[in-house]
C-alpha cells in the first residue's frame, strides 16, 4: 500500500519527520513514509523523567516505548530522534491536570498536550530540520478542498480522533499529515506485521499517559494534597445530607462514592464547589444542561453559527448554535463538565472547539422561572 503524503514536489527529494510514540499507529506511519521514498526521521517524545519512564509500559512516550519507537526505525533504516520534553510536559500538561482537578473540573490532558508539546513544539523542531510535513498516528483526515485545507473525522467511528486535536492551528493543518485516517485498525496492524515491526501485535495505552494504572485522584493527592479534605455534601437547596472524603475522588456526572442513604432516587454530582470542599449532588434530571459558555475558542474553519457539538470523546455531536462563546444546546445535553473540551463540527468536518468553563443547568432555569 501507498500512501499519498500531498506533498508538491519529487518524494525522493523531500523529507518527512514523523512523530514516533513507540505504539503500532506511529510506526506504521513511519513505514508508509519509508515506502514513498523521501527521507524520514523518526522523532519521540520522553515525558518522564529517566527513572519514571523505565518503569512504565503501555503508555504513549515512555521507557519501553522509546525503545519500540528506536527499534522500529532501526528496522526502517530511518534516523531516530528523541527529545527530551519531561519538563515543558509536566509543567504545561501534568500540572494543569492537578490544577484542573483540584478547581472541580475535568480535565481532558490529551488536547492539552496536543496543542503544546506534540503540535506545537513538535511542529517547530520539524521545521528546523527542514521537513516538508510532519506525520503522526492519529485517526482524523487532512482533506484540501480548494484553497483550503479542513480536518475531518477518521473514516473508522470507532478510532476517529478528532476530539482531541480541536487546538490545531490552520497554519499547524497546512504542514500536518494524517496518514492513517482512512484506515481501519486491522488494516494498520496488517502492514506492521507485512514490515516484521516488533509492535505489530502490541496493545493500545487505554489509560492517561502519564497515569497508567488509571489512579487519578492519587496523582493529584500527591501534587495538590488539600484536594483530600472532607467537606458536606449537599442537595440543590443546600441541605446537608453526609460527607464526603474529598472533591479529588469525584467528578460532575458522577454516582459512584455518593455514600448517602435514605433518597429515593439515585444521586449524581451536580456541581463542585472546591472553595468549600462541598459537594452539590441530585436526581440524574438535575444534569441535564440546556447552555454553556466555552473558552479560548480555536476556529480551524470559518466560525458557524449552527453546529454539532461533542462534550465527550466518545459522545456524537449533538444539534447546538453558538454565539461568541454561549453554545445553547437543541435539547438539554447529559454530561456536560467544566474543564472538558467542546469541539464543533458540521457532518465530519471539525469545526474548532474551546474549554467549557460554565454549564447552564436546565433544572436551575426551571426553579428560577419559578421563584
Amino acid at each position: 500500500m501507498q500512501i499519498d503524503f500531498g506533498l508538491d514536489r519529487d518524494l525522493r527529494e523531500a523529507r518527512i519527520v514523523v512523530a514516533m510514540s513507540g505504539g503500532v499507529d506511529s510506526s506504521v506511519v513511519a513505514a508508509l513514509a519509508a515506502r514513498t521514498g523521501a527521507e524520514v526521521i523518526g522523532v519521540t517524545l520522553q515525558l518522564y523523567d529517566h527513572g519514571e519512564a523505565a518503569k512504565r509500559s503501555g503508555a504513549c512516550c515512555a521507557g519501553q516505548d522509546i525503545y519500540d519507537a528506536s527499534m522500529v526505525a532501526e528496522r526502517l533504516g530511518i534516523a531516530h530522534y528523541v527529545l527530551d520534553y519531561e519538563s515543558r510536559f509536566r509543567d504545561s500538561v501534568i500540572e494543569h491536570f492537578a490544577d484542573e482537578y483540584a478547581r472541580g473540573r475535568t480535565p481532558v490532558p490529551c488536547s492539552l498536550c496536543n496543542q503544546g508539546v506534540k503540535f506545537r513544539d513538535l511542529v517547530a523542531f520539524a521545521k528546523e530540520l527542514g521537513a516538508d510535513c510532519l506525520a503522526t498516528g492519529h485517526y482524523v483526515r487532512r482533506v484540501v478542498n480548494g484553497d483550503s485545507v479542513e480536518l475531518h473525522k477518521g473514516a473508522d467511528p470507532a478510532r476517529d480522533q478528532s476530539y482531541f486535536l480541536y487546538g490545531t492551528t490552520r497554519e499547524q493543518l497546512d504542514f500536518l499529515r494524517f496518514p492513517l485516517g482512512d484506515l481501519p485498525k486491522s488494516e494498520v496492524r496488517r502492514i506492521a506485521e507485512e514490515e516484521g515491526l516488533i509492535v505489530a501485535a502490541k496493545p493500545d495505552s487505554q489509560d492517561i499517559c502519564f497515569v497508567p494504572d488509571g489512579d487519578y485522584a492519587g496523582l493529584v493527592q500527591r501534587l495538590r494534597p488539600e484536594t483530600i479534605a472532607a467537606g458536606e455534601i449537599v442537595d440543590l437547596e443546600g441541605r446537608v445530607l453526609g460527607t464526603h472524603r474529598g472533591v479529588v475522588h469525584f467528578t460532575v456526572g458522577q454516582r459512584r462514592g455518593i455514600e448517602v442513604g435514605g433518597q429515593k432516587e439515585p444521586l449524581y454530582v451536580v456541581r463542585i464547589e472546591p472553595e468549600q470542599q462541598r459537594l452539590v449532588v441530585g436526581p440524574r434530571r438535575a444534569l441535564a444542561v440546556e447552555e454553556m459558555r466555552v473558552e479560548e475558542i480555536n476556529w480551524i474553519a470559518e466560525d458557524q453559527t449552527e453546529i454539532g457539538v461533542k462534550v465527550r470523546s466518545l459522545a456524537s455531536p449533538v444539534p447546538a448554535s453558538i454565539d461568541g462563546g454561549q453554545v445553547r444546546f437543541a435539547s438539554a445535553e447529559y454530561g456536560v463538565a467544566p474543564g472538558q473540551a467542546a469541539v464543533f463540527y458540521d457532518g465530519t468536518r471539525m469545526l474548532g472547539g474551546g474549554w467549557i468553563a460554565e454549564t447552564r443547568s436546565a433544572v436551575r432555569s426551571a426553579m428560577d422561572a419559578a421563584a
